[in-house]
Order: C-alpha cells, then structure tokens, then sequence
C-alpha cells in the first residue's frame, strides 16, 4: 500500500466520522429544540426538525421577523461570488444572538445567559429541562417598532409576541377595568 492509498483511507474515515458527528449533533440539537417549542407554546414539535424553519421559529420566539433568516440566507449565497457574503452570515450571527437573548429573558434566565448561546445544545438543553416556564408577559423589544426587525409574521401554532408598552425586562401591570 503507497502513501495515497493511506491518505485516501485516512480522508475517508475522517469525512465519515464528519458526518456521523454532524448527523448526532443535529439529532441532539432538534431533540432539545421540540422540548423548547413545547416549553414555549409552540404546537407541533415536527417544527423543530425542518431546517432553516427551525430558525425561522426561533427568530420568532426571540421577537425577530422570521423573515431575517431568508434573507440572510439568500444574501451569503448570492453575495459569496464576491466576497461579501459572510457579512450576511455574521448578521445572522448576530440576529440569533438578539433571538436568544430575548427567548432567556422569556425564561427568567439572566442577561449573561446568552453567552451559553454560543454552544447550542448547551443552551438548548438549560432552557429545555430548567424549570422556569414561558412567560409571555415580557415587554416588546427595542426593535418592535422598527420595521425591518421588528415580528409581525402571525403563523397558527406559534406564539406571537404581545405589541405595544414599554421595553424592558416584564411588562407594566394594567389596573383591572369595572
């Protein structure tokens, strides 16, 4: 056996094992990410193994127009030929990062939080198996007014965020009307 059969062999095992990974990593990641629909409200947890429908739905979650996630899609794609594709996959980055803070502050999770974020199923799996419920009461976001970011999607079977008051952490309690 030469050397490039070697290598060969050595390629081969490692793009398996790649896959193999890959495929336990999204299989752990899509269990835990049901567990949070539910959590939040979401009917039918199938939403959570769809890609890119999964994020779109986490957007929502998060207070964000799903719709970012399309876009930011589609601009990585057909700007990638010219070498500022990535900046649409940094904005989604950062879109997720906004989704994911809000969705903790839903939870009753702390600002800080959200650093977990950057290791997925971690964070996931906190907010699947915590013990703190959804609470839809939470202010709008900054965003809400803004056009571009701001949720208006309505889909049947997932929670859309309350508008109107002011931002932050919880919601003003209004005084009940006799």
């Amino acid at each position: 056996m030469d050397i490039y059969s070697g290598l060969l062999a050595a390629y081969l095992a490692a793009l398996v094992g790649g896959i193999i990974v890959g495929i336990l990593v999204y299989v752990v990641t899509a269990y835990f990410l049901s567990k949070v629909f539910a959590k939040a409200g979401v009917e039918g947890t199938w939403r959570a193994w769809v890609p890119v429908y999964n994020v779109m739905v986490l957007f929502k979650l998060g207070d964000l127009s799903p719709w970012l996630v399309l876009y930011c899609f589609a601009g990585a794609v057909v700007l990638s030929w010219i070498g500022i594709g990535f900046l649409f996959s940094l904005a989604l980055f950062v879109g997720s990062g906004l989704a994911a803070y809000r969705m903790g502050m839903k939870f009753g999770k702390e600002p800080a939080f959200v650093a977990l974020w950057l290791i997925p199923p971690a964070w996931l799996a906190v907010i699947a198996f915590g013990k703190q419920p959804w609470n839809p009461a939470v202010a709008p976001a900054q965003w809400a007014g803004n056009a571009f970011l701001a949720d208006r999607t309505v889909w049947d079977g997932v929670p859309a965020q309350p508008s109107g008051g002011a931002a932050g952490p919880l919601a003003p309690e209004r005084p009940a009307e006799s």
